[in-house]
């Protein structure tokens, strides 16, 4: 288990290197994988927070994330495979649930895809239960699952 890590927010000169995570992390075998196009278009939305974590010579792990209304949406979250098991993505994912709390959110949303046991495990350790499958969500290609936490009550 690391440390608490620095986790700070991402500039313009970590596009690539988020790219780069997202394409192996996230988008491997997928076209057009790790175009920071792609993240670019999820960080426009409303109130994005994007934040990385540094490791050695690279980013290890970043997260963005989006705000509309009294909802949070886990757009996009990645950790370096070389730094999982280590408490970094539940360090980061900790993180950005209290700013969602902070922010006034009653859940978190999130997907992930369906072939990505270690992710799916991963939110269910952290109290995301999974809604439903999202057919060919990946590109028109892979399946993804769609998770949410309450944050608060419902009501």
């Amino acid at each position: 288990m690391l440390a608490a890590p620095d986790v700070r927010f991402a500039t313009a000169g970590d596009a690539v290197a988020i790219a780069e995570l997202s394409r192996d992390a996230i988008e491997y075998g997928l076209p057009g994988a790790g175009r920071w196009r792609g993240c670019a278009a999820r960080s426009h939305r409303p109130t994005p927070i994007i934040i990385v974590v540094d490791g050695a010579g690279a980013i290890d792990a970043f997260g963005i994330m989006a705000y509309t209304d009294d909802d949070a949406h886990l757009l996009l979250f990645a950790v370096r495979a070389a730094a999982r098991r280590r408490g970094l993505g539940s360090a980061m994912l900790g993180w950005l649930e209290t700013v969602a709390r902070a922010a006034g959110a009653s859940r978190i949303r999130v997907e992930a895809r369906r072939d990505n046991a270690g992710a799916r495990s991963f939110y269910s350790e952290h109290g995301y239960h999974e809604l439903a499958i999202l057919p060919r969500n990946y590109s028109g290609l892979v399946d993804g699952v769609r998770l949410e936490k309450w944050l608060r009550d419902a009501a």
